[in-house]
């Protein structure tokens, strides 16, 4: 995951000539494989590799200017004794999460997963020898909780990889790179990801932005391999954390650290595409485990992001970094069960819902799904909420209480006032408007 701003960004026409783009057509499985991941609204994305031994995040190889090969012998000793792959799920399935991406490679190289390809892999490089990406695909299909699959495009490890504008080398022999070997490596791993754990619905791509910076434009092949993909699995979904608008053959769009449309983290901004949308963001501050991060978001915080995702029509993909014993942090499960304990009552107005007939305001933003109309007041003084809108209302209720609410609307404005019990002082007070 990147955890600084790109001040220097090429157009998507210089990066990549549209001679080498193609039609994609995505079949009647991806289009199915879309509106179910659109209708999920929540997933919890995992950062889980070597550099949690470090306890620095999983940035350290580069943030901590480390040699590759003295880093890397941090396998030597990976062996998380207490990682149980059914527990994970099971706690991440009761905080009402519907998929899980995880961290199959990073960017400093390292496999969760048994590879052909490398033997810097979690198999054959360290003493623990157990399959991770196996293991929890196995999970998430007991626990009936889709598997997505993170996948670093850049390798601070590997000799073959082409290093871009944005991090230092990091001891790799500079007469080895070679974009056609190390694009075939890709190939070959994607292939066994695809192949080896059952369904996977999504690939997460990460690391297009490594060249972004660079004086000569990069060709990343892109189209390419997305349609080498679609050849494997034509219903596979397929994402790009590149921070620009869609590239031909991705079937939907992710934003970092910012819900769509908005830019305050400095890596997102980009257009708002008609695909499918996700927002990711962390439970605390880091992406990978850090000892120090203790910085948890709050109940709160956490609910009224989800909401907000909703609101726009998002999904959002909510962070953990596993320590290196296997467990997830004690923080982290409080999180999920809390939310879980709101899911249970509320998800209701969260799953399988579009972005609300009424936009974001100064107290909340609105969801919807049939006739069925959700506002989600987040804040608001007083207790009367007055709104804007087209439809005819027949009916309002307190969704916690399904108690009606009385409401009037004016003539002249066609504005509604609806009148709440008292004023709201819960995480995200619901009003269900059933429209005609």
């Amino acid at each position: 995951m990147k955890t600084f701003v790109i001040f220097f960004i090429f157009t998507l026409s210089l990066v990549f000539p549209l001679s080498a783009q193609t039609e994609y057509l995505p079949t009647k499985e991806n289009l199915e494989a879309r509106k179910q991941f659109a209708n999920d609204r929540f997933g919890i994305f995992i950062h889980w590799g070597i550099y949690s031994t470090y306890a620095q995040g999983e940035w350290y190889l580069q943030d901590g200017k480390l040699n590759k090969d003295e880093y890397a012998k941090a396998a030597t000793c990976f062996f998380p004794i207490r990682f149980n792959a059914h527990e994970w799920v099971k706690a991440i399935k009761n905080a009402g999460a519907k998929y899980i991406c995880f961290t199959s490679r990073h960017h400093d190289g390292f496999s969760m997963f048994k590879t052909a390809a490398s033997s810097y892999n979690i198999v054959d490089g360290t003493p623990f020898k157990r399959d991770i990406v196996g293991e929890l695909s196995q999970a998430c299909h007991d626990e009936g909780i889709n598997m997505h699959i993170y996948y670093s495009l850049l390798d601070w490890y590997r000799d073959d990889y082409p290093i871009g504008s944005t991090g230092h080398d990091t001891g790799r022999k500079g007469d080895k790179v070679d974009y056609n070997s190390y694009f075939n490596f890709m190939k070959e791993q994607i292939k066994e990801l695809l192949t080896h754990y059952g369904p996977i619905r999504a690939l997460w791509f990460d690391g297009y932005w490594d060249h972004l910076g660079d004086k000569t434009p990069f060709d990343w092949r892109m189209p390419e391999l997305y349609q080498y993909i679609h050849t494997i699995n034509p219903a596979c979904l397929i994402g790009n954390n590149h921070h620009l608008k869609p590239i031909t053959g991705e079937d939907f769009q992710m934003f970092e650290r910012d819900l769509p449309g908005e830019n305050t983290a400095g890596m997102s901004g980009q257009e708002v595409s008609k695909l499918p949308l996700e927002m990711c963001q962390t439970m605390n501050g880091m992406w990978g485990y850090k000892v120090a991060d203790l910085n948890y978001k709050s109940l709160k915080e956490l609910i009224q992001l989800l909401v907000k995702c909703a609101g726009k029509g998002s999904n959002l993909l909510l962070n953990i970094g596993p320590r290196p014993d296997g467990e997830l942090p004690d923080m982290a499960l409080n999180r999920l069960k809390e939310i879980g304990e709101w899911m249970k009552l509320n998800g209701e107005t969260i799953y399988g819902t579009e972005a609300g007939d009424i936009p974001e305001q100064s107290w909340g933003i609105s969801t919807k799904k049939g006739n069925k109309l959700y506002l989600h007041v987040l804040s608001l003084k007083g207790n009367i909420l007055e709104v804007s809108m087209k439809a005819k209302v027949t009916h309002a209720i307190d969704f916690a209480t399904k108690k009606e609410l009385h409401f009037s609307i004016s003539k002249k404005t066609g504005t509604i006032s609806i009148q709440l019990t008292k004023e709201p002082t819960s995480i995200d007070y619901i009003i269900e408007l059933t429209k005609k």
